[in-house]
């Protein structure tokens, strides 16, 4: 059996992971991550990286007989996650912090420090599956199509594809919270999390003002326009909006309106009819590969955010940027947001819609 570094973020999925592990024979060890500074935020304990989260997972570790190391990694994650969180903001566009975590924090991190530990393995409790070969690791969704995570993991380097171990892969939510019960852990009937981690007050625009000051561009007033240029009506910073947001945008229209872009040279926020949310098509930057690459004319399937369905998609152009055509329009492509590329069920990597 194998020496394990096992992830626990003091949640219910991280938990069942390592007790699966512990319970198959592994050597595991557990690890936390401290990614800010929580004294720093108010109400800090209730985020899913926060003070609760590690006690919890110190109490889970002692129940099942393991060590538990705290790492801290806040250093890297500012830089690499928070700054580029309130970057992509100010640029008009709408981040995913989870994806950046995980492709240039969380998992190298991991991985380091499962090396330097003596460990063969790194685990988490992501809901996604790994299939191991001798010629080559891939990376596949998870069984449960309501918990499947796999978008957030388009970005890992794929020298660490041979290290991981999703214990979780093959179980529903369900299953893993009874599991929990059955072996009495603390986390059974914790709640998930659903705010970002490093913003627990649940206003996103609240760290933005903190970051960038009052007097900056994305959090000043502008104009609200349609495709036409015509104004119709005005906001008060254009960090407060993404692509396909009702709220906020004012009445006296005949039928409802939502976001259509953001332009923040001229600080203008787009908006038109549900219909002008439609696209079929997407480029995709900052690409990542698990595998090998889709080749022009290519046939794939394309997820544009976490909750949505995989849609068939061609390869347009592959080069620096992914240029996919859609096999059916579809609503709010948004800026920052990831383009995760799949066959069949095996994610072959992905980008950052621009």
């Amino acid at each position: 059996m194998s020496r394990v570094l096992v992830a626990m973020s003091g949640g219910v999925d991280s938990s069942v992971a390592a007790a699966m592990l512990v319970e198959d024979g592994h050597e595991v060890v557990g690890v936390t991550m401290k990614t800010f500074c929580y004294s720093d935020i108010p109400a800090h304990g209730k985020t899913c990286c926060g003070l609760d989260g590690i006690m919890d997972a110190k109490r889970v570790a002692s129940a099942l007989g393991i060590p538990h190391y705290v790492f801290d990694v806040e250093e890297d994650f500012t830089r690499d996650v928070i700054d580029d969180f309130v970057s992509e903001y100010a640029h008009g566009r709408t981040p995913n912090p989870c994806v950046r975590c995980n492709s240039n924090t969380k998992f190298r991190d991991l991985l380091s420090r499962g090396k330097a530990l003596g460990c063969d393995r790194i685990a988490t409790g992501h809901y996604v599956r790994v299939s191991h070969s001798p010629n080559e690791t891939i990376l596949l969704r998870g069984l449960d199509e309501d918990k499947d995570q796999s978008y957030f993991l388009w970005g890992l380097p794929n020298e660490i594809l041979p290290w991981l171990l999703f214990p979780l892969g093959k179980l529903t939510k369900d299953q893993v919270r009874e599991q929990a019960r059955q072996l009495d852990l603390s986390t059974a009937d914790k709640p998930e999390s659903q705010e970002i981690c490093f913003v627990p007050t649940g206003d996103y625009r609240d760290l933005l003002r903190k970051k960038l000051g009052d007097v900056h561009p994305a959090l000043e007033p502008g104009e609200i326009v349609r495709s036409t240029g015509e104004i119709v009506g005005h906001h008060s910073g254009f960090a407060g909006f993404t692509i396909g947001q009702r709220r906020g945008l004012g009445g006296g229209f005949s039928e409802p309106m939502f976001v259509l872009g953001i332009r923040p040279d001229t600080r203008e926020v787009v908006v038109g009819t549900r219909d002008e949310l439609f696209g079929t098509q997407v480029t995709v930057r900052e690409l990542n590969w698990l595998t090998t690459p889709p080749q022009a004319d290519a046939e794939v399937k394309v997820q544009l955010r976490y909750r949505a369905p995989a849609v068939t998609a061609t390869v347009i152009d592959i080069q620096e940027d992914l240029t996919l055509s859609l096999g059916a329009a579809q609503p709010a492509i948004t800026p920052g947001q990831s383009a995760v590329v799949f066959c069949e069920e095996q994610i072959i990597g992905g980008g950052r819609i621009v």
